[in-house]
């Protein structure tokens, strides 16, 4: 697919470039004086959330361990399946580590849910979370967000990690999809 072909299947532009470093920044500031003097280990959630990740731990001005995680509950869909596989589990401990998880969107809750309570059970000393996207009108679990980027209104969103059918994540500004690009699929 040609670069120019991916923007002619945007509607809109939600979060230009400017935002989302002004936004990032902020966030490494909050994160860096809140963990000052503690061991943190930062997970990233792939794929999604690799571009967020790098530019935010780049903002962290502490020291940090960087490990990921991968799950699936989407495969090509729009829509969560509620199935959650685990395609790359943390390559280090978590016990008794502060831990803060770094995820590109919220949306339903259910997959985030699922994997907060897996990592509980590996009795971290600390778990937050840290989401550059939040859609709480699609919520269907409770899940507490403890750094949040920005807040989007229910529509298909791409761009800056954000994929449909793993196209889409290299732009280099949140967009909405226009629907008859992923209602055919």
């Amino acid at each position: 697919m040609k670069n120019t072909d991916m923007e002619q299947n945007i509607k809109e532009v939600l979060v230009d470039e400017e935002t989302i470093a002004r936004t990032v920044k902020e966030l490494g500031k909050q994160i860096t004086e809140d963990y000052k003097g503690k061991e943190l280990i930062v997970v990233g959630i792939l794929k999604g959330a690799i571009m967020f990740l790098s530019d935010l731990v780049r903002e962290v001005k502490i020291p940090l361990i960087l490990d990921f995680m991968s799950v699936s509950s989407y495969g090509d869909s729009t829509q969560t399946s509620g199935a959650v596989r685990f395609l790359k589990d943390l390559e280090v401990s978590i016990e008794g580590k502060h831990v803060l998880i770094v995820e590109d969107i919220v949306d339903t809750g259910l997959t985030f849910n699922y994997l907060l309570d897996n990592l509980r059970s590996r009795k971290p000393a600390s778990l937050k979370t840290c989401t550059f996207l939040d859609k709480p009108s699609r919520r269907k679990a409770d899940v507490q967000v403890d750094y949040k980027g920005l807040e989007v209104p229910d529509e298909f969103v791409v761009g800056y990690g954000l994929d449909f059918a793993e196209e889409y994540r290299n732009l280099p500004y949140i967009a909405v999809l226009k629907p008859e690009v992923y209602e055919n699929k």
